[in-house]
């Protein structure tokens, strides 16, 4: 039997446990492909609105990403991970293990063994077990209408939760980073309803027992009110919301700074709010960065992507990782670590950009320190000249 034909095999058991219930789960590993970092994935039968689909984790080195397919998609997506990046599958059905295996020589080796003991099989979405903020218990989360009275999520408000808690996940990782005890200071600019900032200030107070300060800016007074208001009732006695713009709220020190969606240069205001108070970590989901793409568009300059940027949607989207490039490149000139990262929370949810700077402990001085500078100025210079720009606007901010 050759190679194919004992994949073939493999995806005709996986199929037919699939379809039968009893599929426990799949994993694959010793990986041979060319994504850095990930080792293992890890797949299972899951029940999402009622389909039953395939949940596939990636597994990296520092993070895992779950990625949802259709049973017809998810089979032909494992076929052809067995043919081309991974050199063993080993699947678990509730009385039996199937081994797939490429040897040394490149050949296929198909094995069964019987169980001693019959498996149980799961069809619940991991992600749903792992959620750090629990929707019950919680009443803030019923007063901004995202569970009833008795602690149910609403059918309507499944999204936003799973957003929250994934906004979290994140957060609670970066956290972590941190020196014990560094989180005294945290302040949500553009907080709107608040519902990351509950959800933070629950999990700072809750679950880490820190009795950090959280303050939310908002600009729109009904939602300051609306939040106080909840807060109270919550007996959040160190959450505070209050009225105002990013650009104008002034405080002396923050060790947690976020700014969800901040829409253009207002993302700028925060993260130079963030730098100038010395906060320990800056956390921001950029969006429309009109800024810098009206800076491109106004001098047109010719240059090796030209045969892109001609076109609407690609200049948008080189605009936007220009204007994030640059904003990393400046945490990274004021000694922050960076990361740039795309997350999406769930199926119905659109892509969000993370620009995240943590402040080391051990940062670089003297000699050294300096060329690092330099050579950074230096990139931004270039790449503003590359591309036609005159300035960016967290560049002017900081008198750069």
């Amino acid at each position: 039997m050759i190679n194919a034909e004992f994949i073939s095999e493999f995806n005709s058991v996986l199929s037919t446990s699939i379809k039968a219930s009893t599929m426990v789960k799949l994993s694959l590993g010793n990986y041979n492909g060319n994504e850095k970092e990930l080792k293992n994935i890890y797949i299972k039968k899951v029940k999402i609105k009622r389909a039953d689909m395939l949940s596939f984790n990636y597994r990296y080195k520092t993070r895992d990403i779950f990625k949802n397919f259709g049973i017809d998609d998810g089979l032909k997506l494992v076929k052809n991970l067995l043919s081309n990046d991974f050199r063993i599958g080993t699947l678990f059905t509730v009385d039996e293990e199937v081994i797939i295996e490429h040897d040394k020589k490149g050949a296929i080796k198909l094995r069964k063994r019987a169980l001693g003991k019959k498996l149980e099989v799961s069809i619940a979405h991991d992600k749903e077990k792992k959620r750090i903020i629990k929707p019950s218990n919680n009443p803030y989360l019923h007063a901004l209408k995202i569970t009833d009275a008795e602690g149910n999520v609403f059918k309507n408000a499944q999204d936003k939760y799973k957003q929250i808690n994934q906004y979290i996940e994140i957060l609670s990782s970066l956290i972590k980073e941190l020196p014990e005890g560094t989180i005294k200071n945290v302040v949500d600019m553009g907080s709107g309803k608040g519902y990351l900032t509950f959800a933070l200030y629950d999990y700072l107070h809750q679950q880490l027992n820190l009795k950090a300060k959280v303050t939310g800016v908002e600009f729109r007074e009904d939602l300051v009110n609306l939040c106080n208001d909840i807060a109270k009732q919550a007996d959040f006695k160190q959450l505070h919301f209050v009225e105002g713009t990013i650009e104008d709220y002034n405080v002396k020190e923050i060790n947690l700074l976020i700014a969800l969606h901040a829409c253009d240069t207002a993302t700028d205001d925060a993260i130079f709010k963030g730098i100038k108070a010395g906060a320990e970590l800056i956390v921001v989901a950029p969006c429309c960065h009109k800024q810098i793409r009206r800076e491109i568009e106004k001098h047109k300059v010719k240059n090796d992507v030209s045969f892109l940027t001609k076109y609407g949607i690609f200049l948008e989207r080189q605009a936007e990782m220009v204007t994030d490039g640059i904003r990393a490149l400046i945490l990274e000139y004021y000694g922050y670590k960076t990361k740039v990262f795309e997350f999406i929370s769930d199926a119905h949810t659109p892509k969000n950009v993370l620009v995240v700077g943590v402040k080391p402990l051990n940062p670089l001085k003297g000699t050294s320190e300096t060329r690092r500078k330099e050579e950074i100025l230096q990139k931004i210079k270039e790449t503003k000249a590359y591309f036609g720009i005159d300035y960016h606007h967290l560049e002017r901010l900081l008198d750069l």
